[in-house]
């Protein structure tokens, strides 16, 4: 089942990229033909040190057996394998959404209790193009169109894509060579879903290159890496703390710069004084900011700002409940 060795050192070229010469790596493997193109190539690049984890999140009767599928797999390949139940409740986030957190939830408590610090995920270049498509339709800024980034923290566990310059095709091609016939999603088919109906689109729509498209991508986390980069230290010379109160000096800024300044202020806010609502970091702030800039004053996520040369943010005042005469 090994993959042909030239596929197998451009592999380790890719993974050696992003995170140097791996120690033990974590993988999720569902069973389809991208997680195991990668088993494959992993643990021909590294062998024996590699685990493996596959996510039953209950939804379809097949699913059982088909992490059975990737234990017989694993069990053949030499490297230890675990399966991890979950429940996937189906809120306002919609089903898709809420089985994506319920997976890397299990994902990133089984590498903590496995003592793994690097997870591999199969994100590839047509997911790329997918992703950057589906943002550019929702009109996302640099941050969204990004994608999905070939190395984010999430804690103590660094979440690694080591094949986003791979295509599908080169990935189901390593999976047929190796005589093993991958599991069948039809989810992945559902065009109720926004990503299998954006992949229905490109299928249709060939001249959308994935790995062009993945190029630019990667061209964009690298503009969102340096203009991030540069609002943090540009974050040491604008923004000071008086009191209980934060202030920006916005002058002669480019709007993003401002917008990035914003958020940066406001985590701080959070952090200090545990408002609610919660804060993500990507919430959009495009309102607070066009009310600053015209010197007025606004609210967002617990915070309240004021416009004019300094802006102000500080902690909003709790609201006042409103009784009923009786």
């Amino acid at each position: 089942m090994t993959p042909a060795p030239e596929l197998v050192q451009r592999f380790k070229a890719d993974l050696e990229r992003l995170i140097g010469t791996p120690d033990r790596l974590g993988i999720a493997v569902s069973g389809g033909p991208d997680s195991l193109a990668l088993l494959l190539l992993a643990t021909a690049a590294v062998p024996g040190q590699v685990e493996v984890a596959t996510v039953d999140h209950n939804l379809r009767a097949e699913s059982a057996g088909e992490a059975a599928f990737v234990a017989d797999i694993c069990g053949d390949l030499g490297c230890p394998h675990s399966t991890l139940d979950v429940v996937v409740p189906n809120r306002k986030a919609g089903l898709q959404a809420e089985a994506r957190r319920a997976r890397y939830a299990a994902l990133a408590g089984w590498a903590l209790e496995r003592g793994i610090n690097v997870l591999l995920t199969a994100h590839h270049a047509d997911d790329q193009t997918e992703t950057l498509l589906m943002r550019l339709q929702r009109g996302s800024g640099i941050g969204g169109l990004a994608g999905v980034r070939a190395v984010r923290a999430e804690g103590a566990l660094r979440i690694v894509r080591p094949l986003l310059g791979w295509t599908k095709a080169e990935l189901e091609a390593v999976v047929a060579d190796a005589g093993l016939i991958a599991v069948d999603d039809p989810s992945n088919r559902d065009t109720r879903f926004d990503r299998a109906a954006m992949r229905g689109f490109l299928a249709a729509n060939p001249q959308f290159e994935a790995k062009r498209l993945a190029r630019t991508a990667a061209a964009l986390a690298e503009a969102e890496e340096a203009l991030d980069w540069y609002a943090r230290r540009l974050f040491n010379e604008r923004c000071r703390k008086e009191g209980g109160e934060w202030r920006i000096d916005p002058e002669g800024l480019p709007r993003e710069l401002k917008r990035r300044l914003l958020r940066l202020v406001i985590a701080r806010l959070h952090e200090a004084h545990s408002l609610t609502p919660a804060w993500a970091g990507s919430e959009d702030v495009e309102g607070l900011l066009t009310a600053l800039e015209r010197g007025e004053a606004a609210t967002l996520s617990g915070v309240a700002a004021r416009g004019g040369s300094l802006w102000r943010l500080y902690p909003a005042p709790p609201r006042r409940s409103v009784s009923k005469a009786s």
